[in-house]
């Protein structure tokens, strides 16, 4: 499978043996060797093939690549070219404070909009808001965002959310909040779980379960912040701990056992008449393990108008 796989990556890289031995700095004959499977690569020639195909070793010696499709191909090739690690230093426009201290911009929401496009840009990035929070590092650089929708609970529509600058997405951890920048849906705030190396993308999710989680391919990150804190007018709704979950639940059985009890016990209707009985009563049991039924006749002649009854 290697020695296909080795002729598979230079045909798609579009490199004779002749070219590729010269690039790796072996003999042509020993590249031959290896593809047609008469000799096999050792570790450091293999390490050498991944780091000049740009493919990850164990795809190498593990996967067959005959079975992979065109769209495979292109998710592979996106991955390949995107700057996951920042290695090629992302463009940050910031602002300090008078004591050379990074600021905490804050993005209004009449300028979410133009955040896509904006925030590269220094006279843009110049005229947002400023503030410092002192409990957050000096040394991360941090922006507050504006938070629309009720996608994402405890966090409520209209709350400022405060994160911090992400150099390398290889490092966004699955399960966690993050503030994602894409040119289609600017400002996007989010559970996210990292699918760059499976499948070039990030998966986003909601806390509100009516929304529908959904990919967005790694060519259209702009930016990503990790979620530091946020600012609310709102309380967030009491959750019960898994102790005080038992108790109540515990509470509610003892209420439905003190109603079953109550209603295994007699039952006196009292019917006020007219007439010449001034009161008739009528007594009844109630039976049954799980559930329990009586049947009462109720007074319903005109000249006997109430009726009361009780347990």
């Amino acid at each position: 499978m290697i020695s296909s796989n080795l002729k598979i990556l230079r045909k798609l890289n579009g490199r004779s043996q002749e070219e590729a031995a010269t690039d790796l700095s072996i003999k042509r004959t020993t590249l031959s060797g290896y593809e047609n499977g008469s000799a096999e690569p050792g570790i450091e020639n293999l390490i050498r093939f991944a780091d000049y195909y740009k493919v990850k070793l164990d795809d190498l010696i593990r996967q067959d690549l005959s079975n992979r499709t065109e769209e495979d191909w292109n998710k592979s090739e996106i991955i390949r070219n995107a700057d996951l690690a920042g290695n090629h230093l992302r463009i940050i426009a910031t602002t300090v404070n008078s004591e050379n201290v990074d600021n905490i911009e804050l993005v209004p929401m009449k300028a979410r909009a133009g955040y896509t496009t904006g925030f590269a840009d220094p006279e843009y990035i110049r005229v947002l808001p400023t503030f410092q929070l002192p409990f957050l590092s000096p040394n991360k650089k941090y922006r507050t965002f504006p938070i629309i929708g009720d996608s994402m609970p405890p966090v409520a529509d209209g709350s400022w959310v405060t994160a911090e600058y992400l150099q390398n997405w290889n490092f966004i951890k699955s399960g966690h909040p993050y503030i994602i920048i894409t040119r289609e849906d600017g400002i996007v705030f989010k559970t996210v779980y990292n699918q760059l190396d499976e499948r070039g993308s990030l998966l986003l999710c909601s806390t509100n379960p009516a929304y529908e989680p959904y990919e967005i391919n790694v060519e259209a990150i702009q930016e990503v912040w990790k979620f530091t804190n946020y600012i609310s007018s709102e309380l967030p709704e009491p959750n019960l701990s898994r102790s005080e979950l038992s108790s109540t639940v515990m509470q509610l059985q003892r209420d439905v056992n003190r109603l079953k009890n109550t209603l295994k016990d007699k039952a006196t209707e009292v019917c006020k008449v007219k007439g010449p009985a001034a009161l008739c009563y009528r007594t009844f049991n109630t039976s049954g393990k799980n559930s329990y039924s009586a049947t009462i006749n109720f007074c319903t002649r005109t000249e006997f108008p109430a009726t009361n009854f009780t347990v």
